[in-house]
């Protein structure tokens, strides 16, 4: 089997390479990492290179190329069938992939008020208009799984699902603007961080020198 390839962006921006990322960590999958700093003068034609939608991140395998985060962990888990991706239960794992697509494809506004930030603390910024609401769903969202589907270990279904690695951003996004939260959403934001994989993201995040005006206060 060739080997996986990563096509990512910065690690202190791009919460849609974190994603499919920490999945591959998590579920113990070596894999090539090609990062791509975003926004650069160049930075659109090196992605192309790789992407045909011109985005990261991208993930090369056997001459297959999969990009949408989405995607390339739906890929994975159908690559890697023995790896529990997803919750076990049908029902359960129907539950599993509708909140991960309610995530992948909504909560504008707390993806464009609250961009992530592993190097910088805003604390309060970005609680504008329809903010709260994308916050409020998100921890309704975390509460409901823990207390429904993870009495069996610290993650959503208990243990470690692409859903997790969906939430992961949103994690990152509490953190940086110091968003006050119920004590299930607290606890479950600690676990998160407290993955190795995770804190290793954050670190080479921290670690970057590329500034980005645009998702900085």
């Amino acid at each position: 089997m060739t080997q996986l390839t990563l096509v990512i962006g910065n690690k202190n921006y791009s919460s849609w390479s974190l994603r499919p990322w920490l999945a591959m960590k998590q579920f113990g999958l070596e894999f090539k990492e090609i990062r791509i700093p975003l926004y650069s003068s160049n930075s659109s034609s090196k992605i192309r290179q790789y992407s045909p939608s011109g985005k990261v991140p991208v993930l090369l395998h056997d001459n297959q190329t999969v990009w949408d985060s989405l995607a390339i962990c739906e890929y994975l888990a159908e690559t890697f069938p023995t790896s529990q991706w997803w919750p076990e239960n049908k029902i359960v794992r129907a539950f599993a992939r509708s909140i991960t697509a309610e995530m992948h494809s909504g909560f504008q506004n707390l993806r464009q008020n609250m961009p992530m930030n592993c190097r910088t603390k805003y604390p309060g910024k970005g609680l504008v208009s329809g903010v709260q609401q994308d916050i409020d769903r998100v921890t309704s969202i975390w509460k409901e799984s823990r207390q429904n589907f993870g009495v069996n270990g610290n993650f959503l279904f208990g243990n470690f699902t692409i859903a997790d690695a969906f939430f992961a951003p949103v994690v990152l996004r509490f953190v940086a603007y110091d968003v006050q939260l119920d004590t299930v959403s607290k606890d479950y934001v600690d676990a998160v961080l407290a993955l190795t994989a995770m804190q290793e993201w954050i670190n080479e995040g921290k670690s970057e020198t590329e500034i980005l005006p645009q998702f900085e206060f």
